[in-house]
């Protein structure tokens, strides 16, 4: 039974949710900051800031997220930083780091879609009224694109909390690679990776029931 195969190698299987955590937790606040930043450089008057945040776009979403994680992986070593438990820079991180830029992509759009979806009036009135562009921003677009953005953000943090399995693949000890180390010990295939998609729902169900409550109240709301 897969309850009993955790309870089996309770801090395996606890200690892989816990890094599972944290690399979702971590991945998600730079994926959110990157995608705001990525956002406003999208919508920028300024034509070389668009092309930037257009470029990271099209480079991040037209390309695997493990094929970014082999590169970061490989990559760095070759750029003079080396992957070590004695250094900041840890595979633990470049887990981090290939998440957050990854979906940081996504989230941009989602954040790009939702503040062009400002009625245009809105914008001429605030125009009319002499505000800037970043006022425009504050007091207009972001309060009002806060609402539309939530539930695909949501859906893009669950995706995230699933994408953490990848770091598995450059030997970051969570989840998926706790199931692996178990069935190599036991041979209790079956069991050892149903118990881990049992604590990837864990993580995944409240997600989705979050996102749904939200979406609830904000079409309430509206």
């Amino acid at each position: 039974m897969p309850g009993q195969i955790i309870l089996d190698f309770p801090e395996i299987f606890m200690g892989g949710l816990w890094l599972t955590m944290q690399i979702s937790g971590l991945g998600l606040i730079g994926a959110l900051l990157l995608g705001i930043v990525v956002a406003l450089f999208r919508i920028s008057p300024l034509a070389p800031l668009r092309w930037i945040g257009a470029g990271y776009v099209e480079f991040f979403r037209n390309t695997p997220l493990l094929v970014q994680l082999f590169f970061l992986f490989f990559g760095l070593p070759v750029l003079g930083i080396r992957l070590s438990q004695d250094t900041f820079v840890t595979i633990f991180w470049v887990a981090i780091i290939g998440m957050s830029l990854y979906h940081g992509a996504y989230m941009g759009e989602v954040i790009r879609g939702g503040l062009l979806g400002i009625d245009k009036g809105q914008i001429e009135a605030g125009r009319s009224l002499g505000l800037s562009y970043g006022k425009m921003l504050r007091y207009v677009q972001i309060p009002q694109a806060v609402r539309a953005v939530i539930p695909p953000l949501g859906n893009i943090a669950i995706a995230l909390v699933k994408n953490t399995s990848l770091a598995a693949t450059i030997g970051v000890f969570e989840l998926l690679q706790v199931a692996q180390v178990v069935e190599s010990r036991t041979f209790r295939a079956a069991e050892a990776f149903t118990a881990a998609a049992m604590l990837y729902l864990v993580l995944t169900l409240p997600l989705g029931a979050a996102v749904n409550y939200l979406e609830r109240r904000l079409l309430v709301a509206r």
